[in-house]
């Protein structure tokens, strides 16, 4: 238990830098298009198109933003194999914490105290989760569930790239969310995956759940990327951490048998709730109210990206 919930807080501080970083690079993309007032980096909708995407993704902040992300994406894998996915899930979740303390001084953004209020209320939540984990299930399920599984993550990450590119701007919390969603799914998958333990390479390769851990990570961090560059990065990272979260840790306790403590129940499904209700309040009171006439504002010191860019 103890090793997993270490690799899972390793996870997290991997995952909350390298979303700040991620920004810091998705934003001064951003900033270099609108310079050269250029009309090909978003989509009629005034989404980001693939092109504008593509240009965030090498400039040298989003590259060690996802380097981490990729070493995250390794002990995270690890933490979902050792412990129940509704502590792991949730433990990874609090990188909403890093990136936010980080994104105060990467992004200049200034945080409210109900932001600071609901950064703590996550916290005392994960406190809660950790004291009533008990053991994880075993994770073998039937082929067939990973058959639905690699469809789901098929349906959820290609839907979402088409409704992302329908509702250009207006979607960063969408996005964030339908990212969550993907690495739930990419979570679930680690945990059904065959052929690790004892490792047999043909039953890893033919296993379903392999394609739909690739499909789901690999689509949820580009909808991750999209949501960073049209909206608030704290407002969008939540949004994910619910979308990683609720799913998951239902699916763990209904299909892959993870428990609580013996008694503690109630004090795992306390502390989940509040976890969630913490990080939805986050991506509520993250959401910055733009104001036209004041010095500065929609630049990315106020936590959004100028406004001429997220307007398209």
């Amino acid at each position: 238990m103890i090793i997993g919930l270490l690799t899972a807080v390793a996870a997290s501080a991997c995952y909350g830098t390298g979303s700040v970083l991620q920004a810091v690079g998705s934003r001064k993309s951003a900033r270099r298009e609108a310079a050269a007032s250029s009309t090909t980096g978003v989509t009629q909708h005034g989404g980001p198109s693939l092109s504008s995407t593509a240009k965030a993704a090498v400039t040298w902040e989003f590259m060690v933003g996802t380097v981490l992300d990729f070493v995250g994406f390794g002990l995270g894998a690890l933490a979902a194999r050792l412990l129940p996915l509704f502590l792991s899930q949730t433990v990874i979740s609090a990188n909403l914490v890093i990136t936010a303390v980080l994104s105060i001084k990467l992004l200049g953004i200034r945080l409210s105290r109900a932001e600071w209020s609901s950064i703590a209320v996550v916290c005392s939540a994960l406190v809660l989760l950790a004291t009533a984990a008990g053991p994880e299930g075993s994770g073998h399920t039937p082929i067939a569930t990973h058959w639905w599984l690699l469809v789901a993550s098929v349906v959820l990450i290609g839907g979402g790239i088409l409704i992302v590119r329908l509702l250009g701007g207006r979607a960063a919390i969408l996005a964030g969310l339908l990212s969550g969603l993907g690495f739930g799914a990419l979570g679930v998958g680690v945990r059904v995956l065959n052929g690790v333990d004892p490792f047999h390479l043909p039953s890893l390769l033919g296993d379903p759940a392999l394609y739909a851990i690739l499909v789901a990570g690999i689509g949820g961090m580009y909808l991750h990327t999209v949501a960073l560059q049209i909206g608030s990065v704290n407002g969008a990272t939540a949004a994910l951490v619910v979308g990683e979260t609720v799913v998951p840790g239902i699916l763990g306790v209904l299909w892959l048998g993870d428990a609580s403590r013996p008694g503690f129940a109630w004090v795992a499904v306390l502390g989940f709730v509040v976890a969630v209700a913490g990080a939805v309040a986050v991506a509520w009171f993250g959401e910055p109210e733009p104001d036209p006439g004041a010095p500065g504002a929609g630049t990315a010191e106020s936590g959004t990206l100028p406004t001429e860019v997220a307007a398209r």
